[in-house]
């Protein structure tokens, strides 16, 4: 999975739109495929227009829980977001997930004048269901 910073470098080398929405579509390809068990409706993002499944594990091993997601949409670039999501929230505890505000990252791209307010809407379905997975596993911790 591609980490956030090399992909703000990324979207810095790219002033056109065209090449944007291609190097989005291009991070979708790199997610880890999801299983087929896995596009289930437990695992399904409500308030997306596009089927958007989010997959989440919590590694309780030492210290704060760590959670890891796999992702999957039927959409090309709804993928791509997913990809960015992961990269900002997987692989994180509870705590750097609820202090990182993807919303602001999404708008530092520019994605604020070039996303349907559909797409927009599911961006924040996304970011806010791994974000009550947060504080379900604080909690949980506590």
């Amino acid at each position: 999975m591609t980490e956030i910073d090399d992909i703000r470098e990324n979207f810095e080398l790219l002033d056109d739109w065209d090449d944007r929405y291609r190097y989005v579509i291009e991070l979708g390809r790199t997610l880890e495929p999801m299983p087929e068990a896995e596009h289930s409706a437990e695992n399904k993002v409500n308030g997306c227009v596009s089927q958007v499944w989010l997959q989440k594990t919590v590694d309780r091993g030492h210290g704060a829980p760590i959670l890891r997601y796999r992702g999957d949409s039927d959409a090309h670039i709804v993928r791509g977001l997913v990809a960015i999501v992961l990269a900002l929230y997987s692989g994180r505890t509870p705590q750097q997930i609820l202090d990182t505000d993807a919303i602001a990252v999404f708008n530092e791209f520019g994605f604020r004048d070039h996303l349907t307010p559909q797409r927009s809407n599911g961006l924040r379905s996304m970011v806010e269901r791994i974000k009550t997975d947060a504080k379900e596993a604080l909690a949980e911790a506590s």
